[in-house]
């Protein structure tokens, strides 16, 4: 391709929630350093966690993750996220309750907020949001797109809706309904998922990549392949294995930390291929 888009491979705080050593929980520089060391452009984490200071220094890409309320300052809460130095925000929405009625201008005024203060801003696809089902999602993106004449910008995360409709492999032609939103994102969370399980292991506990790897693999590199078609010399993708720490993730589960740094490698090939 005669185009040169930009993929940010973006490490979540959430996924070193409470990872550490014997010593303890690393701290913020520790997690970091090992964001950076490990290969990763960036970090995604909420504006509590960080300082101006913090990212300034860090060297890395920061992304940030914001709620976004009926009662939210969202012009006092970007500029917030704006002076810290992130490079984009992950706005979850509402709540899994809300009608699409109140949704859509919320969308609208956090997305014109966003073009006035020249950010990066996309609603998330996740549950307990607005976005909750894929219906939901879409007749969001089809009612902003009536009041805004203009797509809704969007952060990906598949094993949402994946689990919704209890899909089974392969997962393309069921999470796919509009490729022209996935080609207008520029985040995106590459969880794997199957449709039992909204996060799956990479490897096993012999650093093997698991059967269900294999499953979800092929849907991450459409979803590339398929972003790569419009995408211009100044097209950004935020690429994010996230995997959520225990709790979120199942007490069998293996290293998580090594379970992303795989997910990573897996998604840079994929990018390296497809756009040799």
């Amino acid at each position: 391709m005669s185009s040169k888009p930009t993929i940010y491979h973006i490490a979540s705080l959430w996924t070193l929630s409470g990872y550490g050593d014997q010593n303890g929980e690393w701290s913020m520089e520790q997690k970091l350093d090992a964001i950076r060391a490990t290969g990763f452009d960036g970090f995604a984490g909420r504006v509590s966690q960080v300082t101006k200071e913090i990212v300034g220094q860090s060297g890395l890409i920061f992304c940030a993750v914001h709620d976004i309320g009926e009662a939210s300052n969202i012009q006092a809460e970007l500029e917030q996220i704006k002076a810290v130095g992130a490079a984009c925000v992950n706005v979850q929405m509402l709540d899994h309750d809300s009608p699409t009625d109140v949704a859509v201008p919320l969308a609208v005024q956090v997305l014109r907020t966003a073009d006035l203060l020249e950010m990066d801003v996309a609603i998330e696809v996740h549950r307990d949001t607005c976005t909750e089902t894929p219906e939901k999602t879409y007749a969001l993106a089809e009612g902003y797109e009536k009041a805004e004449n203009r797509p809704m910008k969007i952060t990906w995360d598949f094993s949402h809706p994946a689990i919704i409709k209890h899909i089974s492999p392969p997962y393309w032609d069921r999470l796919a309904e509009r490729v022209d939103l996935i080609q207008h994102a520029s985040q995106f969370h590459f969880r794997p998922f199957n449709g039992h399980h909204c996060q799956i292991s990479a490897l096993d506990h012999d650093g093997n990549f698991t059967p269900e790897f294999f499953d979800w693999l092929p849907f991450a590199e459409k979803v590339i392949e398929v972003w790569l078609e419009t995408a211009t010399d100044d097209s950004v993708m935020y690429a994010c294995p996230e995997q959520g720490p225990p709790s979120y993730a199942l007490s069998i589960f293996p290293d998580l930390w090594e379970d992303v740094q795989a997910i990573r490698t897996e998604l840079d090939q994929i990018w390296q291929k497809l756009t040799a």
